[in-house]
């Protein structure tokens, strides 16, 4: 840590690596906490970054902080909104969240350093961009409630166990406690045939639109409280595409949603291609030693 940056209780947050940016773009623009968003140039590349408070993003604040939803959420926004600000106007490259330096000058030896790998990932995403496509069963069809394809079940309207168990086949009414196994056990089977189909449905989806895409990144399916959908998710897929191809791409996503029944398909885009870079052994996701 340098003299200055201890005097002044400082450090700098990096949000990506852009190629070829025109300083007018980050004019104006506001970060993490509302910090100016500045380019520290290196060898022809360009690190986003903006100085913040170490009593905030030091190594021990940002332990407690990314533990913070409201803080995290708050950071992940701000941090999206300069890295998509810089790719509308020249590829960029995103970093994790919360990477953070002690200084410019640090900032300018890693893009020194790492100038021929963030080189290659730029060169990778030149001219394209990420789409997210998530299928999730429709409101009202048996597969709403099915188990998803990772073997979860997702709950439905009735549950298959209640607070009271069902009656033992060697008491009396036992003809009654069978019926009620055999009914749980043909909406057990009934849920997990609709979650078959589901998965089906969605496969088709995922192998229509892969021949679109330069690449493709398959996600878990994200719980409901998450999503805000009542119904399971089949496909939650991240898609890279050369911006020629968007066009094509989003009328075959509208085409399938079309044709599916019991199915409904978002699209979401376009984004930094966030999925499909790796930059981890350029810029750590925290720089302990740096701050």
């Amino acid at each position: 840590m340098t003299a200055a940056s201890v005097a002044d209780g400082t450090a700098v947050y990096l949000y990506g690596v852009a190629r070829g940016l025109d300083p007018a773009a980050l004019r104006g623009a506001a970060g993490v906490a509302g910090a100016p968003v500045r380019g520290v140039v290196e060898g022809g590349l360009t690190a986003l970054v903006s100085t913040v408070r170490l009593e905030e993003y030091g190594e021990a604040a940002l332990r407690a902080n990314l533990e913070d939803l409201a803080w995290l959420e708050a950071t992940a926004r701000a941090h999206h909104a300069v890295v998509d600000r810089a790719a509308h106007a020249a590829p960029t490259a995103p970093v994790r969240i919360a990477t953070v330096y002690r200084d410019d000058a640090r900032v300018a030896e890693v893009l020194a350093a790492q100038r021929a790998r963030f080189g290659e990932v730029l060169d990778g995403i030149a001219g394209r961009s990420e789409w997210g496509v998530k299928a999730y069963a429709a409101p009202g069809t048996p597969e709403e409630g099915a188990p998803d394809p990772g073997g979860g079940l997702v709950p439905s309207a009735e549950p298959l166990t209640g607070p009271n168990p069902a009656p033992s086949p060697d008491a009396p009414g036992s003809g009654a406690g069978t019926a009620y196994l055999e009914r749980r056990q043909r909406e057990r089977r009934r849920r997990e045939d609709a979650g078959r189909r589901a998965a089906e449905r969605a496969g088709e989806v995922h192998a229509a639109l892969a021949d679109h895409a330069v690449a493709s990144r398959h996600h878990p399916p994200q719980d409901p409280r998450l999503s805000g959908r009542p119904g399971a998710q089949f496909l939650n897929v991240a898609y890279l595409l050369d911006d020629e191809r968007v066009e094509g791409f989003l009328t075959v996503a509208r085409t399938l949603a079309d044709r599916l029944p019991g199915m409904e398909v978002e699209v979401t885009g376009p984004w930094p291609p966030y999925s499909f870079i790796d930059t981890a052994d350029a810029t750590p996701a925290r720089g302990p030693e740096d701050v």
